[in-house]
């Protein structure tokens, strides 16, 4: 028994030697080999190492297999429940996740990662106040999650509890004030709450720091458009699309700009640039009356047809 023992703890030193060095698999290897001997069946340590190796490398039946065989062994392991309920998650398969992460909370109650995700879940579900419940709970145990902050915000937006999603944005912004998707997010519930200009810096600042990602352009420049500033809306979008230069929506709503100061030929080309992209928006197109001025002319119709 000593020598296999001896044995045991040298597959694990060597297992947990290679994870350390990143090489998943030869580390899997050890685990194998140590898992092979009868103690190795019942250490739970050594299931939950093997079953966040194979989910990391994809093999998700593996890893389910390994977090039941550490249920059979104490059902009140609540990592667990939580690993079941990532795969489940990530399976698309919803309410199977929702179930296991509730359980991995019931076991840990104060399990602030399977609050998190349960947030996401009733989110995606549209279950908007238990999203909420879920994410202030996170925030009650954990006050430096930047992601709890800043999708309770949305949440808040989206039911146009506007005051209180600025709130939660602003605390986002105080854990990490160099982040363009809370500047974003935070641009979107300034414009709702008709601060403007602060809302065009916002939008600003995410490009400043993010100039790759598009959205802030497209939510700068309809800014623009709505108060008649059909030119710098332009300016704006140009700026979009040197950094974004395959975004079909960026062409698209500059040719709406285009059309609102008459240049028509100029929309016509990004309609045929956006459709080259994605032909999906060529069915929203035939409906948008804004693009009237280009389907008049009898030379272009043909795109419509």
């Amino acid at each position: 028994m000593k020598n296999k023992n001896y044995l045991y703890i040298n597959y694990l030193n060597m297992a947990r030697n290679s994870k350390i060095e990143k090489n998943l698999l030869k580390a899997l290897s050890f685990y194998k080999k140590a898992y092979a001997l009868k103690i190795g069946k019942d250490d739970i340590e050594l299931l939950m190492d093997m079953a966040l190796i194979y989910d990391k490398i994809g093999l998700k039946n593996e890893a389910e297999e390994k977090y039941f065989e550490v249920l059979k062994l104490d059902e009140d392991d609540a990592r667990a429940y939580y690993g079941l309920a990532v795969i489940y998650d990530e399976n698309n398969e919803l309410y199977r996740a929702k179930r296991y992460y509730k359980k991995a909370i019931e076991k840990d109650p104060n399990y602030d990662k399977g609050y998190f995700f349960l947030a996401n879940i009733y989110d995606e579900l549209g279950e908007k106040n238990k999203a909420i419940e879920n994410y202030k709970k996170v925030i009650e145990l954990n006050k430096t999650d930047l992601w709890a902050y800043a999708n309770l915000a949305c949440i808040l937006e989206e039911l146009d509890n506007n005051e209180e999603a600025l709130l939660y944005i602003d605390k986002a912004l105080k854990i990490d004030s160099n982040n363009y998707k809370i500047f974003f997010n935070k641009g979107v519930i300034l414009n709702k709450l008709n601060s403007t200009y602060d809302s065009i810096k916002c939008y600003e600042r995410s490009i400043k720091i993010n100039p790759k990602y598009p959205y802030s352009y497209l939510n700068l420049a309809v800014i623009y458009r709505e108060n008649g500033e059909f030119y710098k809306a332009i300016e704006v979008i140009n700026e979009g699309i040197t950094e974004n230069k395959d975004e079909g929506f960026l062409y698209y709503n500059r040719a709406c700009f285009y059309v609102n100061i008459g240049e028509v030929l100029l929309a016509f080309e990004d309609i045929k640039k956006c459709i080259e992209l994605d032909e999906s928006f060529l069915d929203y197109m035939k409906k948008d009356e804004e693009l009237n001025p280009i389907r008049r002319l009898e030379e272009y119709k043909s795109l419509f047809n």
